[in-house]
């Protein structure tokens, strides 16, 4: 029998929903984790009772989780020296005398096809590799190596590196978002990188042009045409044909193009999905109305899907990590909010339902279908 489990993770503990393909009725289990911020709780897609978790706090620092039953139990992983003796910092021993001290596990990116090899990005801006389920970790250093990483600045919420692309069609490239520095690729496996900023235009740089030093808030893509890329940024919705190489603007007719996450649609990979807010400084809906824009053209036209939404007095903000879809024949679009509500649609963004709310501030949804 088909389920749905829906992994979200919110600033006071992690929580997992679940129902049946109908979608309508969901049990919620948790708090998990109570009391920390739970930045990121993803599944593998090769073995769905394998689930990751990022625990992290100003007073304890970092912790990384994982259940091998579905969210049942959990173990810390990759801590043998869990702590610097500096509240909110941590490090992972990569092998070298030197190892790698950084803040926070912003994602977590389980391998498309070894159940065992997961990848973590972190701030200050680097990109972690383990390929034991966890347990250890190296640091795919070439990223933080590049010519420009000197140059790179924290966006408002820190130099976080915050999106991780596996190309399901070619196992040794990646792409990587990091705020705020911009998009890069590697094609070796993470050896060496390259940025995928050219078209991207952002006006409060020196040069509005360069290479590097935007902020990208969020890129998608769909497995089916994986060389097509989406990118919500620091004003601007993106899009590119050639695996990044080049971006143009496609926010067309939204009514702004501030916002945070980007999805695609599970089947059909020229629907794409945002949530726009009111400016840089006022993340909130528009005159109080939370409104998903979907466009089916891949970016030439949107259409605002507010059936279910509240449209009057709604002062949220979506972040980033806080969009999904599941895989069933009726695509459902699951998004989080900082006021802790999660909206479903079975539908592909026609009709909506608050599946959970006065959760704490939602951070990261991710979504499982279960057979």
């Amino acid at each position: 029998m088909t389920a749905v489990r829906v992994l979200a993770g919110t600033r006071k503990g992690a929580f997992i929903l679940t129902s049946d393909a109908k979608r309508e009725d969901w049990k919620v289990e948790g708090p998990l984790f109570a009391g920390w911020e739970m930045y990121h709780v993803k599944g593998s897609s090769v073995d769905p009772n394998r689930l990751y978790a990022s625990q992290s706090s100003g007073w304890f620092g970092q912790i990384m989780q994982r259940s091998d039953d579905g969210g049942k139990t959990w173990n810390a992983i990759g801590n043998e020296f869990p702590y610097t003796g500096e509240a909110g910092t941590h490090m992972w021993y990569d092998g070298t005398q030197h190892p790698w001290e950084f803040k926070r596990v912003w994602h977590i990116e389980p391998s498309l096809t070894d159940r065992d090899t997961v990848y973590a990005g972190v701030e200050d801006a680097a990109l972690f590799k383990s390929v034991d389920g966890g347990m250890t970790w190296k640091e795919l250093d070439g990223l933080r190596r590049h010519a420009t990483g000197p140059s790179w600045q924290p966006g408002a919420g820190g130099m976080c590196l915050h999106t991780i692309l596996l190309d399901p069609v070619n196992p040794m490239r990646i792409y990587v978002a990091i705020s705020a520095a911009g998009a890069f690729r590697t094609d070796d496996g993470g050896e060496t990188w390259k940025p995928i900023n050219r078209g991207l235009v952002s006006t409060f740089m020196p040069n509005p042009e360069a290479e590097t030093g935007h902020c990208v808030h969020r890129i998608a893509l769909h497995p089916s045409r994986p060389e097509v890329l989406y990118m919500q940024k620091h004003w601007d919705v993106m899009r590119s044909d050639n695996s990044g190489d080049l971006w143009t603007e496609v926010s067309d007719n939204l009514p702004t193009d501030f916002g945070f996450p980007i999805d695609v649609h599970a089947h059909e990979p020229e629907t794409i999905y945002v949530v726009p807010i009111k400016s840089d400084s006022e993340h909130f809906p528009i005159d109080g109305q939370l409104q998903v824009y979907r466009s089916r053209t891949g970016g030439n036209n949107w259409e605002a899907l507010t059936n279910g939404l509240p449209q009057s007095n709604c002062y949220v903000n979506v972040l980033r990590d806080a969009m999904a879809v599941d895989t069933l024949d009726s695509c459902g679009i699951y998004f989080g909010t900082t006021g802790g509500q999660i909206y479903c649609s079975s539908d592909s963004g026609d009709n909506w339902q608050a599946i959970v709310r006065d959760l704490p501030a939602v951070l990261s949804v991710e979504v499982q279908t279960l057979a």
